[in-house]
């Protein structure tokens, strides 16, 4: 009895001790947030004009996406405030430079209408500005995950190309907006802080709520590309600082490290150029809070993006003088015209973000993947092929897999070319000698299917549209009432 009373007190001392420790936690946290000041949100923006109209008088491109039916809103609202500016030493934690400097911008938000259809996470996307505009280039990827899922997604117009843009395009609607203290700061240095306010603005709204009483449960940073470098130095030399992010989605970054002693999960999505360009120096083993996973013959900008994408150029910069789009321009001059690959990397992101999610809540990493095989790191790298030309290694996709074309992530030319990679379709004699029937076919995509499927590179229902996609395929000499009864069950339809 009196060894189970010590037992006992000796429970209860280390019970208060543990509160106490993650009370200084919740206050240590809690503090580093209290550094990000709340914006002032202004919004929702009315629309005046339908997209399209030349007035311009609505959201810089405006979905087109039937968001409606999926039971999903967009808004845009204003952000106003002083952001300070930031040292940002290579893999270290930065400090303030100095503050107090005014800027107006703006963020889109698109979200479930019904409370009980969203998710609890707000994926908040740094708009791509490399062609010359704010594009939400994460959302072109994946936009079909997060209506299906029932994410919150917020762009936010971060970077001085983007603003400058939408200043010129409806001087009235974007009137004031300046994120350089007119023109007095110098590289994006006002990005990193207004990127902290806005997530500062979703978890504790003061005044207006951009998310309309959503009550998020996570915030995840998530950008592509040129945006994907800049959270790299964000994950690097600020995140410590503001602490109002709760893990990262860097999709094709540059060529950038990450620091090793990471306080939130970080993941790395890497195409096949990527690979090529830069990553593959850059690689180092998976963490419990550092994650690499690479996609065989996915291009930096795939026909997903293009098709996403093209539509809202043509629609929102289309003119007298411009009577088309900067894709449509790019094509003839690539060393192979056919730009943009067709292997599906938006599945690949898709599962990454709800196993982010589960990352992040349950601190269970996702499984690691192998990479891309090389046989030079470079840069560039020299990646290693089959007869077809098609990548070694990585994440292999059915469309690479059991392929039906050449998806090659690198292209040669001027300009973009290289990153657009390009997809060449066999020929119908090629897929006769490769698949002679279609249950062949068929078979072969079921089971490199179900194996991503296992290994959770993908999601259950791009998993079943893949099948169907595949039985539907002109390739193969059809049997007279084939069944794929048998596919249907293992896939759950």
């Amino acid at each position: 009895m009196k060894n189970s009373g010590r037992k006992t007190l000796r429970q209860t001392i280390w019970t208060r001790l543990l509160w106490l420790a993650l009370g200084a936690v919740t206050l240590l946290s809690t503090a580093a947030q209290a550094t990000v000041p709340n914006p002032t949100v202004t919004g929702p923006i009315a629309a005046t004009a339908i997209p399209g109209d030349p007035s311009h008088n609505y959201p810089f491109f405006a979905s087109n996406k039937d968001l409606a039916t999926n039971g999903y809103i967009e808004q845009e609202f204003f952000i106003q405030g002083t952001a300070n500016r930031y040292t940002t030493p290579s893999l270290a934690t930065g400090s303030v430079m100095d503050s107090g400097h005014p800027y107006l911008t703006r963020i889109i938000v698109r979200r479930p209408a019904d409370p009980k259809r969203f998710n609890g996470t707000v994926l908040v996307e740094w708009l791509n500005v490399t062609n010359g505009f704010d594009a939400d280039n994460l959302w072109f990827f994946d936009w079909e995950h997060v209506l299906r899922e029932g994410y919150a997604w917020v762009g936010v117009s971060a970077q001085n190309v983007g603003v400058s843009r939408l200043v010129s395009w409806n001087p009235t609607r974007y009137a004031g907006f300046d994120v350089t203290q007119g023109g007095t700061i110098k590289g994006d240095a006002l990005s990193y802080d207004i990127y902290s306010q806005v997530a500062q603005a979703i978890r504790n709204p003061i005044g207006v709520d951009p998310l309309g009483g959503l009550k998020p449960r996570l915030i995840i940073s998530t950008g592509e590309s040129q945006s994907a470098s800049f959270l790299s130095t964000y994950v690097n030399s600020i995140n410590p600082l503001a602490n109002v992010y709760d893990g990262f989605l860097l999709l094709s970054t540059l060529g950038n490290k990450i620091r090793t002693d990471l306080t939130v999960p970080v993941w790395k999505i890497l195409t096949e150029l990527d690979v090529y360009g830069s990553e593959a120096a850059v690689w180092r083993p998976d963490t419990s809070l550092f994650h690499t996973w690479e996609v065989a013959g996915s291009s930096h900008v795939d026909q997903h993006l293009r098709r996403s994408r093209e539509p809202l150029e043509l629609r929102d910069f289309s003119t007298s003088t411009v009577a088309s789009s900067a894709e449509a321009i790019l094509a003839p001059q690539c060393q192979i015209p056919a730009i943009g690959t067709r292997v599906p990397t938006g599945y690949v992101v898709g599962s990454a973000f709800d196993l982010l999610v589960r990352w992040i809540t349950e601190h269970v990493p996702p499984p690691s993947a192998p990479q891309i095989a090389v046989s030079s790191v470079g840069p560039p790298a020299v990646i290693e092929r089959d007869s077809n030309g098609l990548a070694l290694g990585g994440i292999r996709l059915s469309q690479l897999a059991v392929p039906t074309a050449v998806n090659v992530g690198v292209n040669a030319g001027p300009g973009a070319c290289q990153r657009w990679g390009y997809s060449l379709p066999f020929s119908v004699s090629q897929l006769d000698s490769m698949y002679p029937t279609h249950d062949g076919y068929v078979a072969q995509v079921a089971k490199a299917t179900l194996d991503n499927l296992h290994h959770q590179y993908i999601a259950a229902p791009d998993a079943q549209q893949t099948l169907i996609d595949a039985i539907n395929a002109d390739v193969g000499e059809k049997n007279q009432g084939g069944s794929y009864q048998q596919y249907l069950a293992e896939f759950g339809l």
